[in-house]
């Protein structure tokens, strides 16, 4: 060993004697003594004696009002309710900001270039008129609402208010042959419903975690929203005086969401007793403590993880979904554009289940991206009725501020209250979307399930549009 070595250990050495002696000879007792001490305070806290009243903590005092059979439920549904005004009413000034930016400012820009470098119109057409205007209706729609739906939930997530909403509701999963746990991924699906799918990880079973996939599709997520929103505020708040519209068209939308639960809990059901038969599992869930929320983590587990990663496949797909939607719209066949062709095959089939043609072209078209269908009604509208002055062209996308105005196109197009009513059911029971699609397929990496999860929900919402459909009939004595 070298000198310099040497040394070294010796100050090591010497510096170990000199705190050894500053700590004297009852350190350990005075260590154990603190550890003792210590737990003595934490029994106090958590333990409760016979004839004696637990103590009261925050803890307990808060899951005293949010785990009780009384003030539990009600105090879940206020909070999902604020949450999800916070996402609509939130999202309206940066989706309007985004859709300034993109659609009103830097797509006409796009345009004025094509043409000032003299590109053959089908090709700027494809590209800005479809490509172009599809995503950033996707973008300016959905990127606001999830930027400010994913920090929420994670926030709660964080502070550990979560894994009571699934012990509030674990019974009534569990009597539907679901796992509690669904009852997180089903409030994720309200977001998004991709990362409702993927938030299915955190059950361990996998009868009940593919039951969760399939049944995932029934919570309303963000992209439908507003679809929602705009035909309730068209045709249903109109049915009540004016100052009442507002409230009656929220309480419709609500009515929706609501059913989209039900019909969760009846399909789980049917589900369990049928082709995913099996025993229900328990499972241990921990109630952890609360704790002020990591706010600068739950930006980045939101924003990063959630939010970019969603939007970044929703985008990925709607790319050539814009090109499907002009293409549909630009090439003739014998005088009339494909999309015509197919509006008029679709009509009666359509009309038959209280929807028309258009509606059911939309949302083919709109597959890649929920957030594209009202835009895409409207171009197909203008494109069936032939009506002029609205729009800018067979294939492009738009949308309407003038409510009036708005009214008008749909009715032109035959559009009725049973149009409206049969919408806002299919735009909550239909296909997923194909971010949700995919996603599916990448957590199950079955064909099998990915096309049951696609299909499913498709047929159930032809069967209740046109049991609706049917109804309404007999009671207006309408063809």
């Amino acid at each position: 060993m070298s000198t310099s070595h040497t040394a070294q250990v010796e100050g090591i050495l010497s510096t170990a004697r000199t705190l050894r002696s500053e700590l004297g000879t009852d350190f350990h007792e005075q260590l154990v003594e603190a550890v003792f001490a210590t737990a003595a305070r934490i029994a106090d806290r958590a333990v409760s004696r016979p004839g004696e009243k637990a103590r009261p903590t925050l803890d307990r005092t808060i899951d005293r009002l949010v785990t009780s059979r009384v003030w539990g439920f009600p105090l879940m549904f206020l909070l999902f309710t604020v949450m999800f005004w916070l996402t609509i009413s939130g999202a309206n000034v940066p989706s309007a900001w985004i859709a300034w930016l993109l659609i009103d400012k830097i797509y006409p820009l796009l345009r004025e270039g094509a043409a000032g470098l003299g590109l053959p119109w089908w090709l700027w057409g494809l590209v800005i008129d479809g490509m172009y205007l599809a995503t950033a209706w996707v973008v300016s729609v959905m990127l606001p609402p999830m930027a400010i739906f994913f920090p929420l939930f994670t926030l709660l997530e964080d502070f550990g208010y979560l894994p009571r909403v699934a012990f509030n509701l674990d019974w009534l999963f569990k009597k539907a042959g679901a796992h509690g746990k669904q009852a997180m991924t089903t409030m994720m699906g309200f977001g998004c419903n991709a990362a409702g799918v993927i938030a299915t990880r955190i059950i361990d079973s996998p009868r009940e975690r593919l039951i969760a996939i399939l049944t995932n599709n029934f919570a309303l997520c963000n992209g439908r929203w507003p679809t929602q929103i705009l035909i309730a505020t068209l045709f249903i708040g109109p049915l009540v005086p004016a100052y009442l519209g507002g409230m009656v068209s929220a309480l419709a939308v609500v009515g929706v969401a609501v059913l989209g639960v039900v019909l969760t809990f009846m399909i789980a059901w049917g589900l369990s007793r049928t082709v995913l038969r099996g025993q229900v599992s328990t499972f241990s869930l921990e109630l952890p403590p609360y704790r002020p929320p990591r706010i600068l983590q739950t930006l980045y587990t939101s924003v990063i993880d959630r939010t970019i990663l969603v939007l970044w496949r929703a985008v990925v797909w709607a790319l050539p979904a814009g090109a499907l939607i002009w293409l549909t719209s630009n090439i003739h066949i014998g005088g009339r554009s494909i999309a015509e062709h197919l509006i008029t095959l679709f009509n009666p089939p359509g009309l038959f289940v209280g929807l028309n043609g258009v509606i059911l072209l939309a949302y083919i078209l709109a597959i890649p991206a929920n957030e594209i269908v009202i835009p895409t009604v409207l171009m197909l509208t203008v494109l069936a009725t032939g009506t002029t002055g609205v729009g800018q062209g067979a294939g492009v996308m738009f949308d309407l501020e003038d409510t009036n105005q708005l009214m008008a196109l749909l009715r032109s197009g035959g559009w009725t209250l049973l149009t409206g009513i049969n919408l806002m059911l299919f735009s909550l029971i239909h296909n997923p979307c194909s971010t949700t699609i995919y996603t599916i397929y990448k957590e199950t990496g079955s064909a099998k399930w990915t096309t049951i999860a696609s299909l499913m929900p498709v047929v159930l919402g032809f069967a209740v549009t046109f049991l609706v459909a049917l109804v309404w009939r007999l009671m207006t004595g309408a063809a």
